[in-house]
């Protein structure tokens, strides 16, 4: 099994002479595999594709990083007590293929980023469930309300799945619940930066 493995591997990138193979045993195959993937220029190609790996690893940790930043700098310069939920918010945004400003824009309009949380539900700062559902804590609701937006929850996936992030906005709070509720979220979200670009000055904050 090892010796397929290997065979298959070389010969994802190097073709190796058909005529030579069939004549040769396959003990000297296996040796021929082997010097072949020692060869520099294959040692090389396996060293660049960790070095891009690597690369990549530490863009998108930066990238999350610069993100989690401009939401936790949004919450504190306004006193929000959801600072330092800025990671937490981020990283399940990804996982639910969402908008990483939506969350916190969700909370800042629901509750003043947890200054006004559900009174009769623990640690709901995004007003979920009307304020009927508790969570033994914010990463917890951030978690459960991400995976539901995203469309990931199974009994509310008809409501969120495959949909813009105004249309999901929409759904959460109808129009004609809350007129211009998609609107007031989203000119949150441009304040606290921009979908594709993280400013790198610190946003104002306002009054």
């Amino acid at each position: 099994m090892k010796k397929t493995k290997l065979i298959r591997f070389v010969e994802s990138f190097i073709l190796l002479p058909g005529l030579a193979m069939s004549s040769m045993p396959v003990g000297s195959l296996s040796q021929a595999v082997v010097n072949v993937v020692n060869t520099p220029s294959v040692i090389s190609l396996q060293k660049q594709n960790i070095e891009v790996s690597e690369s990549l690893v530490l863009n998108e940790a930066k990238d999350q990083k610069l993100k989690a930043d401009a939401i936790d700098i949004y919450f504190k310069e306004r006193y929000m007590p959801l600072e330092g939920m800025g990671m937490k918010m981020v990283l399940e945004a990804e996982k639910n293929n969402l908008d990483w400003r939506l969350l916190p824009a969700i909370a800042v309009r629901e509750s003043t980023g947890g200054k006004f949380a559900c009174k009769k539900a623990t640690y709901n700062s995004f007003g979920w469930g009307s304020c009927k559902i508790s969570f033994d804590s914010n990463e917890k609701a951030i978690e459960t309300v991400a995976k539901n937006l995203g469309g990931n929850n199974p009994k509310t996936a008809h409501h969120y799945d495959e949909k813009t992030t105004k249309q999901i906005l929409r759904a959460y709070n109808p129009p004609s619940v809350v007129p211009r509720y998609a609107e007031q979220v989203m000119s949150i979200m441009d304040a606290i930066g921009k979908a594709d670009e993280i400013a790198t000055t610190t946003p104002n904050a306002t009054t």
